[in-house]
């Protein structure tokens, strides 16, 4: 059984490890050399990045941030320790995730729930929080997948940088899960939260209210609605698309307004400390805030 156990183990690894190509490596090192550094100071860098996909890591977010510091003319040993706390932070994300797949959770897109778990964890939400957001989707009939409470994950700590009690959030995430809110769904209403937070801090607003109509499935972009037009206007309408969420240009404009929103978390290469998305993910409505 002990050798069947590490035969297993070893097929696991060797189907989830993302080592580097070739390619990859060489085109590191020709920006590397462009920049002026030798190929001993460049190799530690990839040897980590290539050890966290042997781990079963996704390595494109951290290859890309090695991209990004030698572009910008960062010394190589400035960018390791930004890798490391990233690399960090994808393995705790990749502990809670293989608990919440212990617990029967689909997995949905791994790589995305793995990135988007460990941007959640940069932006301010804690393991502890994910495990209850975990627990209370379990409690509705939809099957949350990882990727979805990755993006629940996300969402809370979204509203937690507008101020929203962790508990508060929680709880009304949690209820976005178990009535069956998407991944893209449960970040629209995360800033929607966060932009009115002063106005629930405040008493303007109730979060319980809120989350009431979450629970009587009330979909996200209709919670708002009567801020925007009425209960039937064309303009409220026009910015919908066909399947109830907001079409590409309210999109755009809502995700300015969360990097806007951020503008006290520099994205400068000494505080290289979030995940990088690849550009794809925009188009699949799971792309970065």
């Amino acid at each position: 059984m002990g050798v069947l156990s590490v035969m297993v183990t070893l097929t696991t690894t060797s189907v989830l490890a993302e080592p580097l190509s070739v390619q990859d490596r060489e085109a590191i090192s020709r920006l590397g050399s462009a920049q002026g550094r030798s190929e001993s100071e460049i190799t530690p860098l990839l040897e980590h990045v290539n050890k966290a996909g042997e781990r079963g890591l996704p390595t494109e977010s951290l290859l890309n941030k090695v991209r990004e510091g030698l572009a910008k003319g960062v010394e190589p040993k400035r960018i390791d320790p930004v890798l490391r706390q990233m690399t960090s932070r994808l393995e705790s994300a990749h502990e809670v995730l293989e608990e919440a797949k212990g617990r029967g959770m689909p997995e949905g897109n791994r790589q995305r729930a793995l990135e988007t778990m460990a941007e959640a964890f940069t932006r301010g939400a804690t393991p502890d929080e994910v495990r209850e957001l975990s627990r209370l989707s379990q409690e509705g009939r939809h099957k949350t997948t990882q990727e979805e409470l990755a993006a629940g994950a996300k969402g809370l700590a979204v509203m937690k940088e507008g101020r929203i009690p962790s508990k508060d959030g929680t709880a009304l995430v949690g209820e976005g899960m178990k009535q069956g809110y998407r991944a893209a769904e449960l970040l629209d209403l995360s800033r929607e939260v966060r932009r009115r937070g002063s106005d629930f801090e405040e008493g303007r607003a109730s979060l319980q209210t809120l989350r009431d109509k979450v629970s009587k499935g009330e979909r996200s972009d209709r919670l708002f609605h009567d801020e925007h037009g009425g209960s039937g206007g064309d303009r409220d309408r026009g910015r919908r698309d066909d399947r109830g969420g907001r079409d590409d240009s309210d999109r755009e404009r809502s995700d300015r307004s969360d990097r806007s929103g951020r503008s006290d978390r520099p994205d400068r290469i000494d505080r290289l400390d979030k995940v990088d998305r690849p550009d794809r993910s925009d188009r699949s409505g799971h792309g970065r805030d």
